[in-house]
């Protein structure tokens, strides 16, 4: 209990003679926490859990019909003077219990107060689940009869011998994926192709629902029960979600840790079983749903449930393992203790943390999960928006007045008229003005760093793809890959049988003709005319094969490292005119070339940037300097390699339709830059990288404000 707890309160006398005690469906069980034992009082009526520290749990066990309040707790300070709870505890403790529908009173109206309070919970909880538009459930149907059905089977395969099949099928799956890996790669990258989706999306409710199941059988197994099994619109989504709440009862940690990890498990051996599906059918329907549930289990277990800072099974894990109930909802009140305790110089402020330990974790959980929670709501937000424009700004607006509105008028009243403040009312206010306003300043006035980040490609100053002019057969390779090739050397030989038959025929044509006009000359000077113009296109036509004859031999523009790592497997094989051969690089010098979006390319062409510096992958603990800056005016759709696309793990968005990987989904300006040498960073052209681009300080409201506005221009064209 609270230590520093009031013995006698002013309101003692309103509850000091009611009868009072729990209701009879209550049910009471033990559970040890941090090593500390904790009482769960457990309704299954309404399916309500509270939890009571021994000393509580004194007085709680204590109350019966026959005695008013104050003659149990008498008793209970007579028999524990030490760590019985005083008054204003009994108050809030009786609180707490009336409001989660616990206690009987023997009152005449009784039952119809607690038939307004229980109306008034549920009226509540619709209001809530109204509230949460991105979330709320709505209950089906009672599984408990079919779990009691299928428990035998559960029993076994939650088993040491299901834990060994479930191993082993996991271990064959892991080994028929690496052997198809590549494969792997092709089809994920169609994942959000308009055709897939659906399957997608049923892939995404038969993994959920298994899951589910997966979580319902745990808490069977080990002797809770199930009654509520329902659907949960996430986001609009409509996903199977059932209330594993009973499993919160279980005394050891392991079978509630189980039960969270149950769904987790399931979902894993469901998509184990989908591998040998997908890697033995051929392209289909079964084929591509089989993908579907490995994507879907792989992906939604990593992000979503394993994730302890949202409330998934993650959460409830992490709870368990900590040994520290209702984390959340303590973190919420640890962080409102330091307030209270440390700004505002309420010193009765008591943390829920009984040790350093848990202070930390409530703090550190407190803070992160606080931040991630906006970091996804916001998400979510401009997800919703891209889709469903007004029915986003409903959203955003619901999420303004809940996490914003209601939070300043809760804390103007707290401010105003709590009695924890009665005595630093004042400094409490002072604090929260010099926050609000410090704050608000030093976002407004003082300046922060201003750069901003772009991909880009490291490319020689002077470099070229050979290709070659006319088809053939690659007959030989004169220069091997990665050596130097001067200027005029040549590099490959193609030979083309057909050209040198059309050489010779077009040859014995002309002969033929040059014959005719020389027998006109002494005859039918008339036709002279005539053969001079056919004469005129044989020896055309006879130039351009001849010149095509000579593009079978291909040399090397300029001086350059020959590059052409799989030319060996063309020797032989017939290319068609255009194909790429190699490439031909000097690395003497070398350019930068970075793809900035439209939103930040203003601040470059307005000359507000101060320098620039380009990271390396593989190096980015090291950077490059560098100099001359040319903006390249114009939008550009193509990047200036593979690299920088989602396809290729680069970071800009292209074009789904567009099978090279090098179209962009959204134009772009290319800004070149020239690079100064460092010996410790390797200049290989095609390497990629990321340029930062450094402007002048600014204050963070206006870049976050600057930010919003050209987000909504791009998005919503507002």
């Amino acid at each position: 209990m609270i230590e520093e707890s009031k013995i006698f309160h002013e309101s003692w006398y309103r509850i000091a003679d009611e009868h009072i005690c729990l209701r009879a469906s209550v049910q009471i069980r033990r559970q040890r926490f941090r090593g500390s034992l904790w009482f769960v009082l457990y309704d299954p009526f309404n399916n309500e859990f509270f939890r009571l520290r021994p000393a509580a749990y004194r007085f709680v066990a204590r109350l019966n019909l026959a005695q008013t309040v104050e003659e149990v707790w008498k008793e209970v300070m007579a028999q524990y003077p030490d760590d019985a709870p005083g008054q204003e505890d009994v108050i809030q403790l009786l609180a707490q219990l009336y409001y989660a529908n616990l206690l009987h009173y023997d009152l005449p109206a009784d039952s119809a107060k607690l038939f307004e309070r229980y109306k008034e919970r549920k009226q509540k909880i619709r209001r809530a689940t109204l509230m949460s538009i991105m979330f709320f459930r709505i209950p089906l149907f009672d599984p408990d009869n079919l779990l009691k059905r299928l428990l035998p089977l559960a029993r076994i395969v939650m088993s040491p011998f299901g834990g060994v099949v479930w191993i082993g099928v996991i271990v064959a799956a892991i080994k028929v994926l690496i052997d198809n890996w590549a494969q792997v790669g092709v089809q994920t990258q169609a994942i959000l192709a308009p055709a897939n989706l659906p399957l997608l999306y049923l892939a995404l409710i038969l993994i959920k629902t298994l899951h589910e199941f997966g979580h319902a059988f745990a808490v069977r197994r080990f002797g809770g029960e199930v009654h509520t099994m329902g659907i949960m619109f996430l986001i609009f989504n409509p996903l199977p979600y059932m209330d594993a709440t009973a499993a919160w009862t279980f005394r050891s940690k392991w079978k509630r840790v189980f039960v969270g990890a149950a769904g987790m498990i399931t979902e894993v051996f469901v998509a184990a079983c989908a591998v040998f599906v997908w890697a033995n059918t051929g392209p289909g329907v079964i084929n591509a749903l089989a993908y579907n549930m490995m994507f879907i289990a792989s992906v939604s277990t990593v992000l979503f449930n394993i994730n302890p800072l949202l409330r998934f099974d993650g959460y409830y894990i992490l709870s368990d393992l900590l040994d520290i109930p209702n984390l959340h909802a303590q973190s919420s009140q640890h962080l409102r203790h330091l307030v209270e305790r440390y700004a505002f110089g309420y010193k009765k402020s008591q943390s829920p943390a009984a040790n350093f330990s848990e202070s930390f974790w409530l703090t550190f959980f407190g803070i992160l999960s606080g931040l991630y929670k906006l970091v996804v709501f916001t998400t979510i937000l401009l997800f919703v928006a891209d889709r469903f424009l007004l029915l986003g700004i409903l959203m955003a607006v619901v999420c303004a007045v809940t996490w914003v509105m209601v939070p300043l008028i809760r804390l103007v009243q707290y401010l105003a008229s709590s009695p924890k403040l009665e005595r630093t009312r004042l400094r409490a206010v002072l604090v929260c003005l010099v926050t609000i306003v410090g704050t608000l300043s030093l976002l407004y006035f003082a300046p922060f760093p201003h750069s901003f980040k772009s991909p880009g490609v490291l490319e020689a100053a002077e470099h070229t793809v050979v290709v070659n002019g006319v088809p053939g057969y690659v007959d030989e390779i004169l220069q091997s890959s990665g050596t130097k090739a001067e200027q005029g050397q040549t590099l490959v030989r193609l030979r083309n049988d057909e050209l040198s038959f059309q050489i010779t025929e077009v040859q014995a044509s002309l002969r033929e003709v040059l014959a005719m006009r020389q027998k006109a000359l002494f005859g039918a000077q008339a036709d002279l005319k005539s053969i001079d113009s056919l004469i005129a296109t044989i020896r055309s036509r006879l130039e351009r094969l001849l010149e095509e004859q000579r593009q079978l031999v291909i040399q090397a523009e300029f001086t350059g490292t020959w590059v052409a790592p799989h030319l060996e497997d063309y020797v032989g094989m017939w290319i068609q005119r255009g194909t790429p051969i190699g490439q031909l690089v000097n690395e003497r010098a070398h350019i930068f070339s970075s793809v900035v979006s439209q939103q930040e390319v203003s601040q470059i062409f307005s000359g507000q940037v101060r320098s620039a510096e380009v990271r390396l992958a593989g190096q980015t603990d090291l950077t490059l300097a560098t100099g001359n800056m040319i903006q390249v005016p114009v939008e550009q759709t193509e990047l200036p390699s593979v690299a920088l696309g989602y396809g290729a793990g680069g970071e800009v968005a292209v074009d789904v339709k567009d099978s090279s990987g090098v179209v962009a989904a959204e134009p772009f300006y290319e800004v070149r830059l020239d690079l100064v040498p460092a010996p410790e960073v390797a200049l290989y052209h095609g390497r990629s990288g990321r340029v930062r681009f450094k402007l002048p300080p600014e204050p963070l409201l206006r870049q976050g404000y600057r930010k919003l506005r050209q987000l909504l221009q791009e998005r919503y064209q507002l």
